[in-house]
Protein backbone atom coordinates (compact mmCIF):
# COMPACT_ATOMS: atom_id res chain seq x y z
CA UNK A 1 0.00 0.00 0.00
CA UNK A 2 1.25 3.54 -0.84
CA UNK A 3 1.87 5.93 2.06
CA UNK A 4 -0.10 9.21 1.93
CA UNK A 5 0.90 12.52 3.51
CA UNK A 6 -1.34 14.12 6.14
CA UNK A 7 -2.44 16.83 3.63
CA UNK A 8 -3.37 14.20 1.10
CA UNK A 9 -5.42 12.33 3.68
CA UNK A 10 -7.26 15.52 4.67
CA UNK A 11 -7.93 16.39 1.03
CA UNK A 12 -9.27 12.89 0.40
CA UNK A 13 -11.56 13.23 3.41
CA UNK A 14 -12.96 16.55 2.10
CA UNK A 15 -13.66 15.06 -1.31
CA UNK A 16 -15.41 12.13 0.28
CA UNK A 17 -17.63 14.45 2.34
CA UNK A 18 -18.72 16.38 -0.80
CA UNK A 19 -19.40 13.30 -2.88
CA UNK A 20 -22.95 12.21 -3.55
CA UNK A 21 -24.05 9.02 -1.83
CA UNK A 22 -24.16 7.24 -5.19
CA UNK A 23 -20.52 8.08 -5.93
CA UNK A 24 -18.07 5.19 -5.51
CA UNK A 25 -14.36 5.63 -4.78
CA UNK A 26 -12.10 4.96 -7.71
CA UNK A 27 -10.53 1.54 -7.78
CA UNK A 28 -6.97 1.35 -6.52
CA UNK A 29 -4.88 0.68 -9.58
CA UNK A 30 -1.57 0.69 -7.74
CA UNK A 31 0.54 -2.11 -9.16
CA UNK A 32 1.34 -4.81 -6.66
CA UNK A 33 4.96 -4.88 -5.60
CA UNK A 34 6.78 -7.99 -6.88
CA UNK A 35 7.37 -10.59 -4.23
CA UNK A 36 10.97 -10.77 -3.05
CA UNK A 37 12.89 -13.75 -4.40
CA UNK A 38 13.06 -16.77 -2.09
CA UNK A 39 16.29 -17.24 -0.15
CA UNK A 40 18.80 -19.57 -1.77
CA UNK A 41 18.57 -23.20 -0.78
CA UNK A 42 21.14 -24.19 1.80
CA UNK A 43 22.75 -27.54 2.35
CA UNK A 44 24.90 -29.70 4.56
CA UNK A 45 27.10 -32.08 2.62
CA UNK A 46 29.37 -34.93 3.58
CA UNK A 47 32.13 -36.00 1.20
CA UNK A 48 33.38 -39.43 2.19
CA UNK A 49 36.91 -40.65 1.61
CA UNK A 50 37.39 -44.23 0.46
CA UNK A 51 36.58 -46.52 3.42
CA UNK A 52 38.77 -49.38 4.61
CA UNK A 53 36.06 -51.82 3.51
CA UNK A 54 33.60 -50.67 0.86
CA UNK A 55 31.36 -53.68 1.51
CA UNK A 56 31.14 -52.92 5.24
CA UNK A 57 30.50 -49.24 4.50
CA UNK A 58 27.67 -49.99 2.08
CA UNK A 59 26.02 -52.52 4.38
CA UNK A 60 25.93 -50.14 7.36
CA UNK A 61 25.09 -47.12 5.19
CA UNK A 62 21.94 -48.64 3.71
CA UNK A 63 20.80 -50.77 6.63
CA UNK A 64 21.41 -48.30 9.47
CA UNK A 65 22.59 -44.80 8.53
CA UNK A 66 20.22 -43.93 5.70
CA UNK A 67 17.15 -45.16 7.67
CA UNK A 68 18.35 -43.09 10.65
CA UNK A 69 18.55 -39.96 8.47
CA UNK A 70 15.03 -40.63 7.21
CA UNK A 71 13.69 -41.06 10.74
CA UNK A 72 15.14 -37.69 11.76
CA UNK A 73 13.99 -35.70 8.70
CA UNK A 74 10.96 -34.09 10.32
CA UNK A 75 12.96 -33.01 13.37
CA UNK A 76 15.97 -31.75 11.43
CA UNK A 77 13.83 -30.07 8.78
CA UNK A 78 15.66 -30.86 5.56
CA UNK A 79 13.39 -31.04 2.52
CA UNK A 80 15.41 -33.34 0.27
CA UNK A 81 18.41 -35.63 0.37
CA UNK A 82 20.76 -36.52 -2.48
CA UNK A 83 23.04 -39.55 -2.18
CA UNK A 84 25.74 -40.05 -4.78
CA UNK A 85 28.63 -42.39 -5.46
CA UNK A 86 31.73 -41.36 -7.37
CA UNK A 87 32.80 -43.74 -10.14
CA UNK A 88 36.06 -42.22 -11.37
CA UNK A 89 37.94 -39.01 -11.89
CA UNK A 90 37.03 -37.25 -15.13
CA UNK A 91 40.21 -38.59 -16.76
CA UNK A 92 39.31 -42.19 -15.86
CA UNK A 93 41.41 -42.80 -12.76
CA UNK A 94 40.26 -44.15 -9.39
CA UNK A 95 37.93 -41.60 -7.74
CA UNK A 96 39.55 -39.17 -5.33
CA UNK A 97 36.52 -39.46 -3.02
CA UNK A 98 34.06 -42.28 -2.43
CA UNK A 99 30.58 -40.85 -1.82
CA UNK A 100 28.76 -37.58 -1.23
CA UNK A 101 25.53 -36.98 0.66
CA UNK A 102 23.64 -33.69 0.62
CA UNK A 103 20.79 -32.58 2.88
CA UNK A 104 18.87 -29.60 1.42
CA UNK A 105 17.13 -26.93 3.49
CA UNK A 106 14.83 -24.10 2.31
CA UNK A 107 17.22 -21.46 3.65
CA UNK A 108 20.36 -20.99 5.73
CA UNK A 109 18.18 -20.03 8.70
CA UNK A 110 16.38 -23.37 8.43
CA UNK A 111 19.71 -25.15 8.18
CA UNK A 112 21.11 -23.46 11.29
CA UNK A 113 17.98 -24.45 13.20
CA UNK A 114 18.14 -28.01 11.90
CA UNK A 115 21.78 -28.71 12.70
CA UNK A 116 21.19 -27.62 16.30
CA UNK A 117 18.65 -30.41 16.90
CA UNK A 118 19.29 -33.67 18.79
CA UNK A 119 18.22 -35.48 15.63
CA UNK A 120 21.05 -33.98 13.61
CA UNK A 121 23.52 -34.77 16.40
CA UNK A 122 22.40 -38.40 16.26
CA UNK A 123 23.08 -38.45 12.51
CA UNK A 124 26.51 -36.93 13.01
CA UNK A 125 27.41 -39.26 15.86
CA UNK A 126 26.60 -42.25 13.64
CA UNK A 127 29.19 -41.35 11.00
CA UNK A 128 32.08 -42.77 13.01
CA UNK A 129 30.39 -46.18 12.93
CA UNK A 130 31.04 -46.71 9.22
CA UNK A 131 33.05 -43.83 7.65
CA UNK A 132 36.41 -45.49 8.33
CA UNK A 133 38.24 -43.55 5.63
CA UNK A 134 37.34 -40.16 7.07
CA UNK A 135 35.16 -37.45 5.63
CA UNK A 136 34.70 -33.73 5.04
CA UNK A 137 31.46 -32.07 6.18
CA UNK A 138 30.56 -28.63 4.82
CA UNK A 139 27.78 -26.04 4.78
CA UNK A 140 26.86 -23.96 1.75
CA UNK A 141 24.21 -22.46 -0.50
CA UNK A 142 23.03 -23.01 -4.05
CA UNK A 143 24.04 -20.07 -6.22
CA UNK A 144 21.96 -20.67 -9.35
CA UNK A 145 18.18 -20.79 -9.58
CA UNK A 146 16.69 -23.61 -7.55
CA UNK A 147 15.38 -26.50 -9.59
CA UNK A 148 13.88 -29.86 -8.72
CA UNK A 149 16.48 -32.25 -7.40
CA UNK A 150 17.35 -35.11 -9.70
CA UNK A 151 16.54 -38.61 -8.52
CA UNK A 152 16.94 -42.20 -9.65
CA UNK A 153 19.74 -44.68 -9.81
CA UNK A 154 20.57 -44.06 -13.46
CA UNK A 155 21.09 -40.30 -13.21
CA UNK A 156 24.77 -39.57 -13.87
CA UNK A 157 26.77 -36.42 -13.24
CA UNK A 158 30.13 -34.78 -13.69
CA UNK A 159 31.21 -32.53 -10.84
CA UNK A 160 34.02 -30.09 -10.17
CA UNK A 161 35.14 -29.37 -6.61
CA UNK A 162 37.08 -26.10 -6.63
CA UNK A 163 39.74 -25.36 -4.05
CA UNK A 164 39.96 -21.83 -2.65
CA UNK A 165 41.32 -19.53 -5.39
CA UNK A 166 44.16 -17.08 -4.89
CA UNK A 167 41.77 -14.18 -5.56
CA UNK A 168 38.10 -14.92 -4.87
CA UNK A 169 36.89 -11.69 -6.47
CA UNK A 170 38.75 -12.44 -9.71
CA UNK A 171 37.43 -16.01 -9.67
CA UNK A 172 33.83 -14.86 -9.25
CA UNK A 173 34.09 -12.18 -11.93
CA UNK A 174 35.45 -14.59 -14.54
CA UNK A 175 33.12 -17.39 -13.45
CA UNK A 176 30.00 -15.25 -13.91
CA UNK A 177 31.03 -13.27 -16.99
CA UNK A 178 32.86 -15.91 -19.02
CA UNK A 179 32.80 -19.48 -17.73
CA UNK A 180 29.10 -19.93 -17.01
CA UNK A 181 28.04 -18.37 -20.34
CA UNK A 182 30.47 -20.77 -22.04
CA UNK A 183 28.82 -23.72 -20.31
CA UNK A 184 25.39 -22.40 -21.28
CA UNK A 185 26.40 -21.94 -24.90
CA UNK A 186 27.50 -25.57 -25.08
CA UNK A 187 24.53 -27.02 -23.18
CA UNK A 188 22.71 -28.43 -26.21
CA UNK A 189 25.83 -30.08 -27.62
CA UNK A 190 26.95 -31.49 -24.26
CA UNK A 191 23.44 -32.70 -23.48
CA UNK A 192 23.27 -32.22 -19.72
CA UNK A 193 19.78 -32.00 -18.26
CA UNK A 194 20.44 -29.79 -15.25
CA UNK A 195 23.20 -27.72 -13.72
CA UNK A 196 23.71 -27.13 -10.03
CA UNK A 197 26.11 -24.49 -8.72
CA UNK A 198 26.98 -24.21 -5.06
CA UNK A 199 29.32 -22.22 -2.86
CA UNK A 200 30.65 -23.50 0.46
CA UNK A 201 30.61 -21.10 3.40
CA UNK A 202 32.38 -23.17 6.06
CA UNK A 203 33.06 -26.63 7.33
CA UNK A 204 30.32 -27.99 9.56
CA UNK A 205 32.53 -27.51 12.63
CA UNK A 206 32.90 -23.80 11.87
CA UNK A 207 36.42 -23.94 10.44
CA UNK A 208 37.36 -22.59 7.00
CA UNK A 209 35.70 -24.48 4.16
CA UNK A 210 37.81 -27.31 2.76
CA UNK A 211 36.48 -26.49 -0.72
CA UNK A 212 35.41 -23.22 -2.32
CA UNK A 213 32.73 -24.14 -4.85
CA UNK A 214 31.09 -27.14 -6.48
CA UNK A 215 29.51 -27.36 -9.91
CA UNK A 216 27.53 -30.39 -11.12
CA UNK A 217 26.17 -31.20 -14.55
CA UNK A 218 23.53 -33.93 -14.53
CA UNK A 219 22.83 -36.33 -17.38
CA UNK A 220 19.87 -38.68 -17.82
CA UNK A 221 22.10 -41.75 -18.20
CA UNK A 222 25.73 -42.81 -17.94
CA UNK A 223 25.75 -43.21 -21.72
CA UNK A 224 24.59 -39.61 -22.17
CA UNK A 225 27.37 -38.45 -19.84
CA UNK A 226 29.98 -40.38 -21.81
CA UNK A 227 28.75 -38.85 -25.05
CA UNK A 228 28.49 -35.36 -23.61
CA UNK A 229 31.94 -35.31 -22.03
CA UNK A 230 33.42 -36.35 -25.39
CA UNK A 231 32.09 -33.32 -27.26
CA UNK A 232 34.06 -30.32 -28.46
CA UNK A 233 31.84 -28.07 -26.33
CA UNK A 234 32.74 -29.97 -23.17
CA UNK A 235 36.43 -29.80 -24.06
CA UNK A 236 36.09 -26.03 -24.40
CA UNK A 237 34.57 -25.87 -20.90
CA UNK A 238 37.43 -27.95 -19.50
CA UNK A 239 40.08 -25.92 -21.30
CA UNK A 240 38.64 -22.77 -19.73
CA UNK A 241 39.12 -23.96 -16.13
CA UNK A 242 42.82 -23.03 -15.74
CA UNK A 243 41.98 -19.44 -16.66
CA UNK A 244 40.30 -18.82 -13.30
CA UNK A 245 40.57 -21.91 -11.04
CA UNK A 246 44.08 -21.08 -9.88
CA UNK A 247 43.60 -22.84 -6.54
CA UNK A 248 43.22 -26.21 -8.21
CA UNK A 249 40.22 -28.51 -8.52
CA UNK A 250 39.02 -32.11 -8.50
CA UNK A 251 36.80 -33.32 -11.35
CA UNK A 252 34.79 -36.53 -10.90
CA UNK A 253 31.99 -38.50 -12.50
CA UNK A 254 29.39 -40.42 -10.56
CA UNK A 255 25.75 -41.41 -10.23
CA UNK A 256 22.86 -40.91 -7.85
CA UNK A 257 21.83 -43.79 -5.62
CA UNK A 258 18.52 -44.36 -3.88
CA UNK A 259 19.05 -47.99 -2.87
CA UNK A 260 21.95 -50.45 -2.36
Amino acid sequence: MRRLSLLAVLGLAALTACAKPADKPAADTTAAQPAPPPPPMAFVTVIYNTPKSAAAFEKYYWETHVPLVGQKQAEVGFTAAELTKFDATLDGKAPTYYRQAVLWFPSMADLEKGIATPGFKAIGDDLANFATGGLTALVGEQTNDASPLASGDTTAFVTVLYNAPKDAAAFEAYYAATHLPLVGAGAAEIGFSRAELAKFSRNLDGSAAAFYRQAKLYFPTAAALKTGTGTAAFKAVGDDLPKFADGGLTALVGHLTSKP
